[in-house]
C-alpha cells in the first residue's frame, strides 16, 4: 500500500478499524527465531519415535504457549514472563481434564464461568497475570475438550514440560553477538543502551513536534530496562561484577533523563552536538569499551548546566566501571544518589498481598472478570449445546478475543477472524500434499519459529497459530480440521461481539479510571516530594528549604518517585488508548481521559523542570509556580468532565 494511503487511513477509517490494521515494527529477532525452531517441532519429533505422540502434543502446546510469551528483555525477566503462564496452563490442563471427565454438561459450564471469572480479576494485576489467565482459561477448554487417553496429572505434567524446555533455551542460547561480552546480561545490556539511545534522540529532537513522542519513547526505555534489571533474583543484591556495572550504568542515566525531560519542557532546540555525549555512552554500554571523552553542552540554562553535571557524572561511572566502592564525604549528592539508586533498589513499589488484592478486587478486576466469564462461560455453553466433538475450540478463542487487555475488542475480532480463515487454508493446502506424520512434524517447527515475528500483529499470530495447533491436532490421531475451526472462530467471534458490548452493572471502563487514578496518585507524590521544603510557591519567588535539599536520599527517592510518575502514567495512557479504539458503544465509558492523562503528562514534566531548577538555583521563578497552579486547576476540571472522583 503507498504510503500517502497509509497516512491518510488514519483521518478516514474510524479507530477501531485502524487499530485491526496497525502492526509492530522492527528488527527481526533470530535469537527468538532459532528457539521457536528448537521448541515444540523436537519434543514433538521425540514423542513420535517413542510412540506417545499425545503426550508430545501436550508437550508441544506448552512450547507454543511458552513462545507467545518469548519477548524481548532480560533473561532474569523472561523467567517469570513464560514460566508463571506455564505454571497456570499446567493447572488448568489438569483441572480442565477432570472436570472434564467427572462433571456434566451443565457443571460443568459453571465450573468453567466460575474459573473465567477468577482469571479475569487476576488478570488486572499486570502483563504476567494476565498471561497466566489466558492461559490457564485455555488449557482449562483442551483439558475438558480434547479426547485424550492420558490422565489430567500425565498432561498437565508434559504441558509443565514444554514450557520448562524453551525456558531452558531462554536462558542457555546467547543472543547474536552477545558472546563478545557476558552473555548472561546481554537483555540488560540492551535495555540500558536503549535508555542512553532514547536521551539522545530526545535531546536530538527539543524544540521539535517530535519531542513528545521521544519523550514517552525515553519512559518505554526506562521502564525496559528497569525491568530488565529488578527482576527476581535469589539475592536482593547484584552478586557479579558485569550486573553492578550495568546497575550503575542505569543509575547514571536517571539524572541524564530527568536533564533532557526539563529541556524538552523548556523547548529551546538544541545544537546537534548536545546528543553526542549519550549516543556515545549507549555505544560504550554495548561494547562494554570506554565512552571516552564526551562533549560537553554549553551550561547556559539549568537545564544544561544539570545535564553537564549528569554527563560528567556518567563519564566517571563507566571509567570507574562501577560504584563507588564507599561513600566519601566530599562526594556529589548527584553521584551519591545514583549510587544509592544502584545497591538499594530500582522499583519503588514492591509486589505486596494488599496491593495485589485490592488491584484484584478492585474496579478493574471486576469488570476483567465478570467480561471474561460471561464471555466463556457462554462460549462453554453454546459449545456443550452443539456437542462437537472438538468443543474446546470455542471457548479458547473466546479467551483470546475477550481479554480487555489484550487489546479493543473488535479489533482482535476482526484480526482472530481473517488469521483463522487464512491459516485454515494455509493449513489444509499443505495437509493434502505433506507425508505423515513427518512433513507435520516439520511443519509445526516451521510454525514455531514464525510466532517470534508473527507476534506484531494479531492476525499473522492467529495464522500462524491456527497451523501449528492444526497440525499438532493431526499427529494426535484427529482428522483433519481446517472447515470446522473456520466454523468455530466465527461463532466464537459472534458470541465475544454480542455477550462483550451488553449492558453490565456498575460504571464501565474501571481498568481505565483505575490506572488514571493511580497515575494522579503518583503524580501528585512526585510534585509533592519536589516542593517538600519549598516555601512562598504561591506568592511567586520559591526558596528551597529542607536538610537533605538535593542530597542523596533526596534525589535517590525523586528519581523513583517520577519513575513511578512516568509509568503508571504510560499504563494509563496504554489502556485510555485500547479503551478509545473499541466500538462506540463501549468506547463512550471512557470519554475524555485522554485528557486528563494529557494534562497529568504536562504536570509530571514541569514538575521535572522544577527539579532541575531547583537544583540549579534553588528557587522557582513566577514561570514555573504559574504554570504549576494553571496545571493543577486544568487537571482538576478535566477530572469533573471524565466523571473521576476528586480525592
Amino acid at each position: 500500500m503507498p504510503r500517502p494511503l497509509l497516512n491518510v487511513l488514519p483521518v478516514v477509517l474510524p479507530p477501531w478499524l485502524t487499530h485491526a490494521l496497525r502492526a509492530q515494527r522492527g528488527p527481526v529477532p533470530w535469537n527468538a527465531v532459532l528457539r521457536g525452531v528448537l521448541a515444540a517441532g523436537p519434543l514433538l519429533v521425540v514423542a513420535v519415535l517413542v510412540g506417545r505422540e499425545p503426550l508430545g502434543v501436550m508437550a508441544a502446546l506448552g512450547a507454543m504457549f511458552a513462545g507467545i510469551n518469548d519477548r524481548p528483555g532480560s533473561r532474569r525477566t523472561a523467567v517469570p514472563r513464560i514460566g508463571v503462564p506455564g505454571l497456570a496452563g499446567a493447572a488448568g490442563i489438569a483441572v480442565g481434564t477432570y472436570a472434564g471427565e467427572g462433571l456434566g454438561a451443565a457443571p460443568l459450564t459453571l465450573t468453567l464461568t466460575a474459573l473465567g471469572l477468577l482469571a479475569g480479576a487476576v488478570s488486572a494485576v499486570g502483563p504476567v497475570a494476565s498471561g497466566a489467565g489466558t492461559q490457564l482459561l485455555v488449557a482449562a477448554a483442551i483439558g475438558a475438550g480434547m479426547p485424550l487417553p492420558e490422565p489430567g496429572w500425565q498432561r498437565a505434567l508434559f504441558f509443565l514440560a514444554g514450557t520448562g524446555w524453551l525456558i531452558v533455551l531462554r536462558l542457555a542460547l546467547p543472543t547474536p553477538g552477545a558472546l563478545a561480552n557476558d552473555f548472561r546480561f546481554d537483555g540488560e545490556r540492551a535495555g540500558v543502551a536503549g535508555v542512553y539511545d532514547a536521551i539522545a534522540e530526545l535531546l536530538a529532537a527539543v524544540g521539535g513536534e517530535q519531542a513528545g513522542g521521544r519523550r514517552a519513547a525515553l519512559t518505554a526505555a526506562l521502564d525496559h530496562a528497569q525491568d530488565a534489571l529488578a527482576g527476581p533474583r535469589l539475592r536482593r543484591y547484584a552478586t557479579s561484577a558485569a550486573e553492578r556495572r550495568l546497575r550503575a550504568q542505569y543509575a547514571a542515566a536517571l539524572p541524564l533523563a530527568e536533564a533532557a525531560t526539563a529541556l524538552a519542557w523548556a523547548g529551546e532546540a538544541l545544537p546537534a552536538r548536545t546528543a553526542q555525549g549519550p549516543r556515545r555512552l549507549a555505544v560504550a554500554v554495548r561494547t562494554g569499551e570506554p565512552c571516552g571523552p564526551l562533549p560537553a553542552p554549553a551550561r547556559t540554562v539549568p537545564g544544561l548546566r544539570a545535564l553537564d553535571d549528569a554527563l560528567l557524572h556518567a563519564a566517571e561511572t563507566f571509567d570507574r566501571g562501577g560504584p563507588r566502592p564507599r561513600r566519601t564525604s566530599g562526594s556529589h549528592p548527584l553521584g551519591l544518589g545514583a549510587e544509592r539508586t544502584a545497591h538499594k533498589g530500582l522499583h519503588l513499589r514492591p509486589l505486596r498481598a494488599g496491593a495485589l488484592l485490592r488491584a484484584v478486587t478492585g474496579t478493574g478486576g471486576r469488570e476483567y472478570g465478570l467480561r471474561v466469564a460471561l464471555c466463556y462461560g457462554a462460549a462453554v455453553a453454546v459449545a456443550q449445546a452443539l456437542h462437537h466433538v472438538h468443543w474446546y475450540w470455542l471457548p479458547a478463542t473466546a479467551v483470546f478475543l475477550v481479554k480487555p487487555d489484550l487489546g479493543p475488542l473488535v479489533s482482535r475480532v476482526l484480526n482472530r477472524a481473517a488469521g483463522t480463515v487464512l491459516g485454515a487454508l494455509v493449513f489444509a493446502g499443505f495437509a493434502a500434499v505433506l507425508p505423515r506424520p513427518e512433513g507435520l512434524v516439520a511443519l509445526v517447527a516451521v510454525s514455531g519459529a514464525l510466532i517470534p515475528v508473527a507476534t506484531r500483529h494479531f492476525a499473522a499470530q492467529t495464522a500462524v497459530v491456527t497451523v501449528l495447533v492444526l497440525a499438532l491436532v493431526m499427529v494426535g490421531g484427529e482428522p483433519e480440521a481446517s472447515w470446522s475451526r473456520i466454523g468455530e472462530t466465527l461463532l466464537a467471534c459472534a458470541i465475544v461481539l454480542v455477550v462483550g458490548h451488553l449492558p453490565a452493572p456498575g460504571q464501565r471502563g474501571g481498568n481505565v479510571r483505575a490506572r488514571l487514578a493511580s497515575a494522579i496518585d503518583a503524580a501528585h507524590a512526585y510534585l509533592t516530594h519536589v516542593l517538600s521544603g519549598v516555601d512562598g510557591v504561591a506568592d511567586g519567588g520559591a526558596d528551597r528549604g529542607g536538610a537533605d535539599r538535593g542530597g542523596a536520599d533526596d534525589r535517590a527517592t525523586r528519581w523513583a518517585l517520577r519513575r513511578e510518575a512516568y509509568r503508571t502514567l504510560a499504563e494509563a495512557r496504554a489502556a485510555i488508548d485500547r479503551s478509545a479504539a473499541e466500538l462506540p458503544t463501549l468506547a463512550r465509558h471512557t470519554a475524555g481521559t485522554d485528557e486528563v492523562a494529557a494534562t497529568l503528562e504536562r504536570l509530571v514534566d514541569t514538575t521535572t523542570a522544577c527539579a532541575v531548577h531547583l537544583d540549579d538555583t534553588g528557587r522557582l521563578t513566577p514561570r514555573y509556580t504559574e504554570r504549576l497552579a494553571a496545571l493543577l486547576d486544568e487537571l482538576v476540571d478535566r477530572r469533573e468532565d471524565a466523571g473521576l472522583r476528586i480525592a
